[in-house]
């Protein structure tokens, strides 16, 4: 339960981290006509979004199996993380337009040193959630908190060089400001894409990676009375796989044993990160 329970955290403090940040570039940057700023508050709405859909998501992933689903709810963390990967594409889209309009109509803004604040603000609340979400990433393998990882990674990116728009407008070099819009835009879809394919690719039942594939066989070479292997099929429910194998042994193997010998070899395989169960078929050779 640490894994839903931390994932959860993440979402509620992404979701205020990031209604915080909207609410100050959108005054500000509307204020001021900054188009990076206000496509910066139009990244964050975007964010509020991606960190509700992490909340929800993760509540649904974290019911156990029933008798609807038996392998549990987890790949429900793919479906809204597919959700979060369409919202970034839309709203990518809708920034592409308005910045690349204003470059074109060479709109300027008024500087102030409260966009300056914002930047730095919104830079120093990101790195936070960055390093909070990278870590857990890390350490439960959850697509949910990658994309709000990498969302938050790439906001304090997308904002530097907002904050080099508008110190560059002190020396009335106004048209930064729509090419970083531009750049943001491109970012934000180009993060999208990627999230979208991970979660289609799992939706779409994928099969579980070579390392893992590798050490499966390695558990499966390391016992003598196994003469002959099938390739291996699998399937994810979540992040982790159901793993179907056939093994060969000797047909004078009584039943007993040979049954034994495969449920060890079940338990070695389920005990792997990325394995939910294990369904080893047995026949003769």
């Amino acid at each position: 339960m640490d894994r839903y329970n931390s994932t959860k955290m993440a979402g509620i403090f992404g979701m205020f981290g990031n209604i915080f940040l909207l609410i100050i570039k959108g005054i500000v940057g509307f204020a001021s006509h900054s188009q990076a700023m206000i496509a910066d508050a139009a990244n964050s709405a975007g964010d509020i979004f991606a960190s509700l859909m992490t909340f929800v998501g993760n509540r649904i992933a974290s019911e156990p199996g029933d008798k609807s689903h038996n392998f549990g709810h987890g790949k429900a963390e793919y479906i809204f993380s597919l959700f979060i990967s369409i919202s970034m594409i839309f709203v990518s889209a809708k920034l592409l337009y308005d910045s690349t309009i204003s470059l074109i109509y060479r709109d300027t803004f008024t500087f102030s040193w409260f966009l300056v604040a914002v930047c730095i603000a919104t830079i120093l609340v990101k790195l936070f959630l960055f390093l909070y979400t990278y870590r857990l990433s890390k350490k439960y393998n959850n697509i949910l908190l990658e994309a709000n990882m990498k969302d938050h990674r790439n906001d304090c990116i997308v904002t530097t060089f907002t904050l080099i728009s508008i110190l560059l407008s002190l020396l009335h070099i106004y048209w930064f400001d729509g090419i970083v819009g531009i750049g943001i835009s491109i970012w934000i879809c180009y993060t999208g894409v990627k999230i979208f394919v991970e979660s289609y690719n799992v939706l779409m039942d994928i099969s579980v990676d070579a390392t893992t594939e590798k050490m499966i066989l390695d558990l499966a070479h390391s016992y003598k009375e196994i003469k002959k292997l099938d390739d291996i099929s699998s399937a994810p429910v979540g992040y982790q796989y159901i793993i179907v194998l056939t093994i060969y042994v000797d047909g004078n193997m009584t039943t007993f044993d040979s049954h034994s010998l495969a449920d060890s070899l079940e338990q070695d395989i389920t005990n792997l990160d990325k394995v939910y169960k294990t369904i080893i078929h047995v026949n003769p050779i």
